[in-house]
């Protein structure tokens, strides 16, 4: 990025409110954050819902809950205020209707009332003969009379823009050593202001960033066609351009184009989620998406992949941003939010992240149980989301707890019999342990298995299916002592029952 010391910077995320924020904007968001934070500058939100046709009322509310979800907090907006608003587009027609008109004053704009099957008309013949598509300026240069006949007419008016017919739009992206040329006389009129009396993309966002003294503009690479326009719009106002910097879009993991707007799948059947508030859902922990994200088009430096939200502030000068689009690597993220769960957050931090994720599963949270059972999952789960599988049973109505099957119980080099005989040496054992203290449980248990002829592995696992129904369980002890003596007696009696009875069938 050339400009790496700027003095002054304004920098806005200005998303469209037509549904949840999709995790490419905010990156993009995330990128114009840190710049903004790292020049002690200003991250200003402005909502463009120009759209009305695409307009979703609760879009605003996500997009706000996905920015304060990855910590961006936000200086001037909708909800906070500032000296340049109002912040949101809908709220500010009549500044666009001023300059537009403006701009037609100057003979930099026109009114056109081509009808919209006049328009359609005018594609297919394009299709039809290899004309390169788009508006054929019939209403540019025509005579006021003409013009007040089309009015009279009762048709559609919009204005559009009189892009130069000659000449060159150049573009200086911070993110590239050379210029982007566009040829003007290949460039269309677009409508600046529709019929409906709202502006385009095109013309608020140049009125309302100058309006608003951005002095740098962050956006995706998908708006470089766009760019040539706001060039001209610019030197239509007489204003000066903002520096911009187009950011690599994020593609989809598994095929060509932009991240889809479908949830996808990993190779291992994980969902990967293209809506924010999906891996908020799915047990993602914001300090790791900040951190994956970051990454995502820009290098931090010295091989360096994990960094806390302040050395990415101090590093993110701008520079270091590989403007190339980028896929998007769903399998690191899991990676990230397995290593934050397991070296960047407190055990008494995890177990209040994991409560609403039991309590969204139904379960009652045992205050003791969660302080047991946390340290126990904290090094097996890459999302809270996976605490479920993998220890709800400790959480459960004992009364809906179902034992395994007698075969389940069954372990390598091991029968029916053999099962019952661990499970009865078992019963005659466990009441003699601390269950207040896990740790002191092992070495007697190790020692039981050797007095009882038993394997280990093989005495181990018999009472894992039998305390927990599953294959995969936190570690053993930890599982009895949230389960305290009373309830672990209980489920070995359940497993006596199921394997008595399967043998019985046997005989």
């Amino acid at each position: 990025m050339s400009d790496s010391t700027p003095s002054f910077v304004r920098v806005r995320f200005a998303p469209s409110p037509t549904g949840p924020m999709h995790i490419g904007g905010l990156r993009t968001a995330l990128f114009n954050w840190l710049f903004a934070r790292h020049y002690n500058g200003k991250f200003i939100l402005r909502i463009e819902d120009t759209d009305q046709n695409r307009y979703s009322d609760d879009a605003e509310s996500l997009i706000y809950e996905a920015l304060g979800w990855l910590g961006l907090d936000i200086d001037e907006g909708v909800r906070e205020g500032g000296e340049f608003g109002p912040y949101r587009q809908s709220e500010r027609l009549a500044i666009y209707h001023q300059w537009a008109r403006w701009l037609v004053e100057q003979d930099k704009a026109y009114y056109d009332y081509t009808t919209s099957e006049e328009l359609e008309a005018l594609r297919v013949h394009q299709q039809a003969n290899g004309i390169p598509p788009g508006y054929d300026r019939r209403h540019r240069d025509i005579s006021d009379a003409e013009r007040a006949k089309l009015k009279a007419e009762g048709r559609p008016e919009v204005i559009r823009f009189k892009m130069p017919l000659t000449g060159q739009s150049v573009i200086h992206d911070m993110l590239r050593d050379e210029p982007i040329i566009f040829e003007n006389d290949q460039l269309n009129d677009l409508v600046l202001l529709k019929s409906d009396g709202y502006p385009t993309y095109h013309l608020a966002n140049v009125i309302d960033d100058h309006l608003m003294q951005i002095s740098h503009i962050l956006r995706a690479n998908e708006w470089v066609p766009s760019a040539p326009v706001h060039l001209q719009l610019y030197a239509a106002f007489g204003w000066e351009m903002p520096k911009i910097a187009h950011l690599p879009v994020l593609l989809n993991p598994s095929g060509p184009g932009k991240m889809s707007k479908r949830e996808l799948q990993d190779a291992k059947g994980n969902v990967i989620p293209v809506l924010v508030h999906r891996y908020k859902e799915l047990g993602f922990l914001p300090e790791a998406m900040f951190n994956f994200l970051a990454n995502i088009g820009w290098t931090y430096g010295e091989d360096q992949e994990l960094y806390t939200r302040a050395e990415a502030i101090a590093r993110f000068d701008g520079t270091h941003i590989n403007p190339s689009n980028s896929a998007f690597p769903a399998d690191k993220l899991r990676w990230y939010n397995g290593v934050y769960i397991r070296e960047k957050i407190t055990p008494v931090d995890l177990a209040e992240r994991l409560r609403p994720v039991l309590e969204a599963e139904g379960l009652t949270v045992d205050e003791r149980k969660l302080q047991i059972m946390t340290p126990a999952v904290q090094t097996r789960i890459e999302t809270l989301n996976d605490v479920i599988p993998l220890a709800a049973f400790v959480f459960r109505d004992p009364m809906a707890f179902t034992p395994a099957t007698a075969e389940e119980h069954i372990q390598k080099g091991m029968d029916l019999a053999a099962v019952r005989k661990v499970l009865d040496v078992s019963q005659a054992f466990l009441p003699t342990l601390d269950y207040n203290d896990a740790a002191s449980m092992e070495a007697p248990m190790r020692q039981l298995a050797v007095d009882s002829g038993f394997k280990v592995g093989q005495l181990f696992g018999v009472l894992r299916h039998a305390t927990s129904a599953q294959q995969i369980a936190p570690p053993l002890f930890d599982v009895f002592a949230a389960l305290g003596k009373e309830e672990t007696l209980r489920r070995i009696q359940l497993s006596v029952d199921v394997v008595e009875s399967a043998l019985q069938k046997a005989e």
